[in-house]
């Protein structure tokens, strides 16, 4: 069974992009062996395509060589923070219309050409980089498109955004991710820990 991971930076994470196989040392390294460990009779193939900086429309470039081509029988995709990040940094922002609109000719695209199972994974912000608080309405939006799609298309939905507040109940957000966005090796681990239980009903 051929499991694919999608995304960014969150998703890439270290990843050697001249090793086919290499995961990286993020929640998707954690996540492979954590499956593994649950379900030690299934041949498991593992690949990250996750590429730092991509926002949808940039996913959307390479979805046929790096997603379609690969014909996976389980594609997660988290994708959207660089969406909303680019129109603070570069001033070049994706409206939510644009990146639902990017977003659904992928899905539809991954529907259409593989019988691949599909585990969306909505993006996430942690509340503790002051600089980033006037980011929140502008990814909310993309939150709520991400969730929207989600209902069309998703074999199962990862409310990040959700479950990331709500462990920064417990711990400071910074204990997950210092910039409220990439995580640290704890933060890695929860996010493994979530992609673990949403994804095995759909891989026994």
């Amino acid at each position: 069974m051929r499991i694919l991971f999608q995304g960014d930076s969150i998703t890439e994470m270290n990843r050697k992009a001249a090793d086919f196989y290499d995961l990286g040392d993020g929640y998707v390294y954690y996540a492979a062996q954590g499956l593994r460990e649950a379900l030690p009779e299934k041949e498991l193939e593992f690949i990250n395509r996750g590429v730092g900086g991509d926002r949808t429309w940039e996913m959307k470039k390479r979805w046929q060589e790096q997603c379609i081509d690969l014909q996976p029988d389980f594609v997660s995709i988290l994708i959207g923070v660089n969406d909303t990040w680019r129109a603070f940094d570069q001033n070049n922002p994706t409206t939510a219309r644009e990146y639902e609109d990017n977003y659904r000719s992928m899905l539809e695209d991954v529907r259409r050409h593989t019988k691949a199972k599909i585990l969306m994974i909505e993006p996430y912000l942690l509340h503790d980089v002051p600089e980033k608080d006037a980011w929140r309405p502008d990814l909310d939006e993309k939150i709520e498109a991400c969730r929207r799609l989600a209902r069309e298309f998703a074999d199962e939905y990862l409310p990040l955004d959700g479950l990331l507040a709500a462990a920064s109940v417990h711990e400071l957000p910074a204990h997950w991710a210092a910039d409220g966005i990439h995580p640290s090796q704890a933060g890695a681990k929860l996010i493994a820990r979530y992609y673990v239980e949403a994804a095995l009903p759909l891989l026994k």
